[in-house]
């Protein structure tokens, strides 16, 4: 992979649930790192097994090794948010790590 092909910036950011003054959850997204990416879309043997469960917004990011990164964690893109379905540490090398991820439906 070369550096160049890293040109989207992503922010990875972790849910935080805490209570408001009526006593209610409320959900609030902290910002851990703000990190450049490869970005693509599934294609060939990936793109159909997403297709078997329904999983059509699925997209890849690549992006350098970070300690501590877990699928409680999600991904700001473009304005769109994405749930982290897989993570793979591409050959255990803790160089890149490339991540599956699932956009949010805003519509709840």
């Amino acid at each position: 992979m070369t550096i160049g092909e890293m040109r989207h910036r992503i922010t990875i950011q972790r849910v935080i649930i805490s209570t408001n003054e009526n006593g209610y959850e409320v959900e609030t997204p902290e910002v851990i790192k703000e990190v450049w990416a490869k970005v693509s879309n599934l294609h060939g043997k990936e793109y159909f097994e997403a297709k078997a469960v329904q999983a059509e917004n699925t997209v890849k990011f690549t992006i350098r090794y970070i300690s501590g990164f877990d699928q409680s964690m999600q991904i700001l893109f473009q304005g769109k948010t994405y749930n982290i379905t897989a993570i793979d540490n591409i050959k255990y090398r803790n160089e890149y790590i490339e991540i599956q991820a699932k956009e949010v439906d805003s519509n709840g």
